[in-house]
């Protein structure tokens, strides 16, 4: 095998999920690939089969065992970048170096290929990315296809769903507003926040978008689609308002209202007399966030992350719903009412 240089001792690059920039990256930079493909686990562990690692000179992304395999992975997809032949990676039970151990105790297979800087299939994947169009990439190491749409063919090991990057918009300006913003941004959410009339310098927050419009305007900006989530948090009645008005009707697939449960009528009554169908009130979380307990603005932002993670997991996996930890360890359940009911309903405090 080719001498390669050692993987960092901090292995940051496992923070990156997604490797579609790591791979725009390299054609970028005119350097071929090497894409590693989990296609098997057996027995659990710490990654699902589809997790890709991406390896180029220069460029890491990705991690499968959280540094049981990295290095050895390494050293295949450098050889396979010298030769171009695709490697079939086996550790764990049957694996030909049983010197490299699993602590979970799973089997794992992995699928290597190199990927030449002017493949049809990554430009299709890379131009489905900027686009926001779910692909599938479909790969035997050798032919390759990238469309919406891929009839896998006999031998082709690799079939992976390749869905657009996750979308946050947070409308707000105050810390739970920013705290939000900013473990999305670091949660690899393509994130802006939105704040109407707000300072014209932007937070320092690395990698926020930001912009001052109105909500309806901000949003028709950004652009709006299934897999985008809006999170209103601004404690100001007309701008939530403004704000669910445009959030609501869209496309998007969380819509999540800041704000005590008792005051959730105020904000959605005039809506619905207005016109606003109750279907529409469907995909709205109100009050925002996973009950976990805590409303100092980082418990805020983790629970407003954390129910937009579960949600979008539970739908991947057919599930309708997600259980609240209270739920969950069983103790008194503190249930959330409906927003429908409560556009209807006023609390003795409200009436």
């Amino acid at each position: 095998m080719s001498v390669r240089d050692p993987l960092p001792e901090w292995p940051l690059f496992g923070l990156t999920d997604d490797v579609r920039p790591a791979l725009a990256q390299a054609q970028g930079a005119g350097l071929a690939c090497a894409l590693a493909t989990l296609v098997a686990v057996d027995g659990g562990g710490p990654r699902p089969a589809g997790t890709q690692m991406v390896f180029a000179p220069g460029i890491t992304a990705g991690y499968f065992s959280g540094g049981c395999v990295e290095s050895d992975v390494a050293d295949h997809a450098f050889a396979c970048l010298e030769d171009g032949a695709p490697r079939r990676l086996v550790y764990g039970e049957g694996s030909p170096w049983p010197d490299i151990r699993l602590l979970c105790g799973a089997r794992i297979e992995i699928f290597v290929e190199r990927v030449a800087v002017d493949d049809p299939a990554l430009a299709e994947l890379l131009a489905a990315y900027r686009a926001r169009r779910p692909v599938t990439w479909v790969s035997d190491g050798v032919r390759r296809a990238c469309a919406e749409a891929v009839t896998p063919w006999p031998g082709a090991g690799v079939i992976r769903r390749h869905e657009p990057t996750a979308r946050l918009i947070v409308v707000g300006g105050d810390p739970s507003a920013l705290a939000i913003a900013q473990l999305g941004a670091q949660s690899e959410f393509e994130t802006t926040l939105v704040r109407p009339k707000g300072p014209a310098t932007p937070p320092p927050i690395p990698g926020l978008a930001y912009r001052r419009e109105e909500p309806a305007e901000a949003f028709a900006a950004i652009g709006i689609d299934p897999w985008t989530a809006i999170a209103i948090a601004t404690h100001d009645l007309e701008i939530d308002r403004a704000a669910l008005r445009a959030a609501l009707p869209s496309a998007a697939g969380y819509v999540g209202l800041l704000g005590a449960r008792r005051r959730i009528a105020d904000r959605l009554a005039p809506l619905l007399a207005e016109g606003l169908p109750e279907s529409a009130l469907a995909k709205l979380h109100a009050p925002i966030g996973l009950d976990i307990g805590g409303k100092a603005p980082w418990e805020v932002a983790v629970s407003v992350i954390g129910e937009i993670m579960a949600l979008r997991y539970a739908r991947a996996s057919g599930k309708t719903s997600t259980t609240s930890p209270a739920e969950a360890s069983a103790a008194p359940p503190v249930r959330r009412k409906s927003a429908s009911a409560a556009a209807k309903t006023l609390t003795s405090e409200e009436s």
